[in-house]
């Protein structure tokens, strides 16, 4: 029998706590994206500022001709936030069961506020000190941002109702797109009122551009301290209250705070039993019950987050043929043009995506569109990938930008959102928060493969700067190729949950697991086993 207060939930009306929950739960992936999309342009600058011998800043004695910032330090910019991530995944997660959602939730932006601003402040001037601090610090950043990914997928699931779930946590995941819509924008002014404030003849870097990379880190941090009041105010989900610390009352009390729903709907007529399931988190009746959507949240994740993070690196050469790193352009035009070329990209390709999927994901579902969007991946990389060594690598022009746009238009529009819903409906209440973390973190695994693949593949092999067209095509054509792994791993393993309560979707029925488990061969056949088995159980089971 299920809850009043769960059944409340399920069937609630759209309201205005829904949409004050997704923005508060996304502010956590703005930030993210903020941090992870301002770099590029703020590379730019660190380059002009310490890998320049003329400009007279910290050159430590060594001369760099072409005044840019060397790949290797690139990635392991970006890996060492990932490594983060991957940390504050697992740890935020499993104490999101443990502890609470909301008591870690406030920590979770704590983190990333105070890192963001630590960036900022990276101690010293010399080149090797700034970098190892700004590592260091972005280590922390990667932890906050990793513990707020499981918190606010399960914390959004967990209030939303179950026929507009998928569009309210993918609404959450889309605050990304304007995270890095955001960073583009401080960018842009931050660069043009230095350029203005500063003498730039001739190409001089001056010394004023070592405050503009900073202070744009710094800014990150404002949204999500804005929040962080409207956070600490946010009650305990009633999912957490009444199925995991057994407190039924507590859940509809905190719901009616929130909820416009009268009390007598969602306050039980007498006291519940308490019945809290025996077999603890990875033991084999979880594997049993749980292994195969774990494996398949895990490894979806996995794989893109190879392919989109690899993406995101590659903008780097596409920004070398359409944004000249010339020496007579000043350090704050080069960071503007780079955070140009983003903001267009994330307007014109990004964001479309994220909110084509909160407009069809209730309407066609999860597996669909996560098979969607690697298959058409998988097709764009090939497009790109199979003639670069003939063609692309001398042709960077329109058609290629359109192909490389809706690489992130279909991740978007596909698994690099659907892997985000997903675990945060499979897995049940106590669990939750947990399995999602851990699937997240194998997904950042894969980013770090992803970083470490492309720092292979970029290596300057021609006299004109440019990367090796052999390794380009190999690294592009097997991004295609693990695009339809995941399309394989999808159709096989992977369960709709679309439209279902999040009860429904737990299989903590001893036989309605085993039967789901040995019986769906692919993600529709899945639907139907789980459907067909939970309708079976309501209609003979009592209490």
């Amino acid at each position: 029998m299920a809850l009043k207060v769960l059944s409340a939930l399920d069937a609630a009306k759209i309201q205005l706590y829904h949409f004050k929950a997704i923005i508060v739960a996304g502010m956590g992936l703005f930030t993210d994206a903020y941090d992870l999309f301002c770099i590029p342009p703020i590379i730019k600058l660190i380059g002009r500022i310490y890998y320049d011998q003329t400009s007279g800043v910290h050159s430590e004695g060594k001369q760099y001709t072409n005044k840019t910032t060397p790949t290797v330090v690139v990635s392991a910019l970006v890996a060492i936030a990932l490594l983060g991530t991957v940390i504050g995944q697992l740890v935020f997660g499993r104490l999101g069961d443990l502890i609470g959602r909301r008591r870690m939730y406030g920590l979770s932006l704590t983190t990333m506020v105070l890192s963001s601003i630590a960036c900022g402040f990276s101690i010293c001037r010399t080149r090797n000190c700034v970098l190892v601090s700004l590592g260091f610090f972005r280590f922390l950043l990667g932890v906050g941002i990793g513990g707020d990914y499981p918190l606010s997928a399960t914390i959004m699931s967990e209030f939303a109702n179950k026929k507009t779930r998928g569009a309210f946590i993918a609404a959450v995941f889309s605050m990304q797109g304007f995270g890095i819509l955001a960073s583009s924008i401080v960018t842009m002014v931050v660069c043009k009122i230095f350029e203005a404030a500063s003498d730039v003849s001739n190409g001089h870097t001056p010394e004023e551009a070592d405050i503009a990379w900073r202070l744009i880190l710094m800014v990150g941090a404002i949204p999500a301290a804005v929040t962080y009041y409207w956070r600490m105010m946010m009650p305990e989900t009633a999912r957490f209250t009444a199925l995991v610390e057994q407190n039924v009352l507590q859940a509809a009390i905190d719901m009616k705070k929130v909820l416009d729903v009268p009390m007598s709907q969602i306050a039980e007529d007498s006291p519940l039993p308490s019945n809290p399931p025996s077999y603890p988190l990875l033991s084999k009746r979880f594997f049993r019950r749980h292994g195969r959507d774990l494996f398949s949240c895990a490894a979806s994740w996995f794989l893109v987050d190879v392919v989109f993070y690899s993406s995101n690196l590659f903008q780097s050469q596409i920004y070398h043929r359409f944004v000249k790193d010339r020496n007579d352009l000043n350090a704050y035009e080069l960071a503007f043009k780079v955070a140009r070329f983003q903001a267009i990209l994330a307007i014109c390709s990004t964001i479309p995506g994220y909110w084509v999927t909160v407009n069809f994901i209730d309407r066609i579902g999860r597996v669909k569109i996560q098979m969607i969007g690697f298959f058409f991946m998988a097709m764009v990389y090939f497009a790109i990938g199979i003639p670069y060594k003939y063609y692309w690598s001398d042709n960077i022009d329109v058609g290629f930008m359109a192909l490389y746009a809706l690489s992130f238009f279909f991740s978007n529009f596909g698994p690099n959102t659907t892997t985000f819903i997903v675990p945060a409906e499979l897995f049940p209440a106590r669990f939750r928060s947990t399995c999602h973390g851990i699937s997240g973190a194998v997904g950042k695994v894969g980013a770090i493969i992803g970083t470490v693949g492309f720092l292979w593949a970029s290596q300057n092999q021609n006299s004109d700067g440019n990367p090796s067209p052999v390794r380009m095509t190999v690294a592009l054509v097997l991004l295609g190729a693990v695009c339809l792994v995941g399309l394989a791993v999808t159709f096989f393993f992977t369960p709709e949950t679309m439209g279902r309560s999040l009860e429904d979707n737990e299989n903590e029925d001893e036989s309605t697991g085993e039967q789901y488990i040995l019986g769906g061969l692919t993600g529709s056949a899945s639907l139907l086993t789980h459907s067909c088995f939970s309708s079976l159980n309501n209609e003979t089971t009592v209490g």
